[in-house]
């Protein structure tokens, strides 16, 4: 068998049903000029994710973590079984591989669980008999056989995991920002395309709160030198940045409206939340200018993780905006989303570019 090729498509992949078909004539076309098998990893359409935690919250304001867990990752299923279908109707052999039947176990932490072993025994079997093996993104299970969730966004750990079990030394990864720039292009005028980018780099801008790639999937891809190609999702599938161990480090202004800065009365009880909310899987900074940490992306219950881990819970104090030059990060701190906006750009503006040359994009306008 080839060497499959290991794609990734975002959410944002899919507005409508009609993307899937779109998506599908754009896999079958690449079927037929490779003629190698895929493994394609999807993400719930835009929205329904989230429609199912606000349902989930309609029942009980504080639902357990496993009960989450078992019912968020149905929305990636979902999508699976649409893109299935449309390929289908285009003739291809597919098959789709739910998070029980794809060999990846994790511990037991439901809502942002680490991979603890990858079977590639179930994804070899299913390619070597179809043309395309669809998987749903974030979906595993622990050593009982209980559904975890690799967390929000996590696809890109999916894909990679993906990768791994299958041999492949490359993985594509698709979304609506064709690659890594040094500031949210759909936020911040005059955010530039950084076109080959180190793990190193990759990682510590997803750490911080860049959303174009999860951190731990550039982590796993360090580990065992899998190349990651950002692309857009639509044809032509425009392929962006390159991450790599021969990227460069760069400057940038990464924030994420979503995340929060936690101030604590001193250092000592700032250390305990971060360890508390580093044990439950989570992305957190520990600030090193005040008794404060950054927990990064949202959508996460901090009083509930506190409360969990006996640490009184900290003074939100606002949302951090981080300003990175190379390996040096500045942690600034804005009172809300609108303001870290603004700060966002006033730092960015700051940042010392060479003069773009000729045909270099600039900016969403030209992505």
């Amino acid at each position: 068998m080839n060497t499959p090729v290991v794609l990734k498509f975002g959410g944002s992949t899919f507005r409508t049903p009609d993307t899937y078909r779109e998506l599908a004539e754009g896999l079958d076309e690449r079927l037929r000029r490779e003629g190698r098998p895929m493994a394609v990893v999807v993400s719930a359409m835009q929205g329904e994710t989230e429609g199912l935690r606000a349902r989930l919250h309609e029942v009980d304001d504080r639902p357990g973590p496993e009960t989450t867990a078992g019912l968020l990752t149905t929305a990636d299923l979902v999508s699976a079984h649409l893109l299935a279908t449309a390929l289908h109707r285009r003739g291809r052999r597919a098959v789709v591989l739910a998070g029980h039947q794809l060999g990846l176990t994790t511990n037991a932490s439901f809502l942002w669980a680490r991979v603890t072993r990858i079977d590639p025994g179930p994804l070899r079997r299913a390619l070597s008999e179809h043309e395309v093996v669809v998987v749903p993104g974030g979906q595993a299970v622990d050593a009982e056989g209980r559904p975890t969730w690799l967390g929000k966004n996590s696809s890109d750990l999916s894909a990679l995991a993906v990768a791994r079990a299958v041999g492949s030394r490359s993985c594509e990864i698709h979304s609506d920002v064709d690659g890594i720039y040094t500031s949210d292009p759909h936020l911040i005028t005059g955010a530039r395309m950084l076109r080959e980018v180190s793990y190193n780099m990759a990682a510590l801008m997803s750490l911080y709160g860049a959303k174009v790639l999860h951190r731990r999937a550039v982590q796993l891809a360090l580990r065992h030198r899998i190349e990651i190609v950002l692309r857009f999702n639509r044809a032509p599938y425009t392929a962006g940045t390159t991450i790599s161990g021969a990227g460069t480090q760069a400057a940038a202004v990464v924030f994420n409206q979503r995340s929060v800065v936690l101030d604590y009365p001193d250092e000592t009880r700032a250390d305990a939340a971060h360890h508390a909310f580093h044990l439950e899987g989570l992305d957190v900074v520990r600030l090193n200018r005040r008794p404060s940490v950054a927990v990064v992306g949202g959508y996460v219950d901090t009083e509930g993780v506190q409360h969990r881990h006996g640490v009184v819970p900290g003074r939100v104090a606002g949302v951090p905006v981080a300003e990175m030059r190379g390996s040096k990060v500045t942690t600034h701190v804005a009172d809300g989303g609108a303001e870290a906006l603004h700060l966002a750009q006033r730092l960015h503006d700051g940042l010392d570019f060479p003069a773009p040359r000729a045909g270099t994009r600039v900016g969403v306008g030209a992505t």
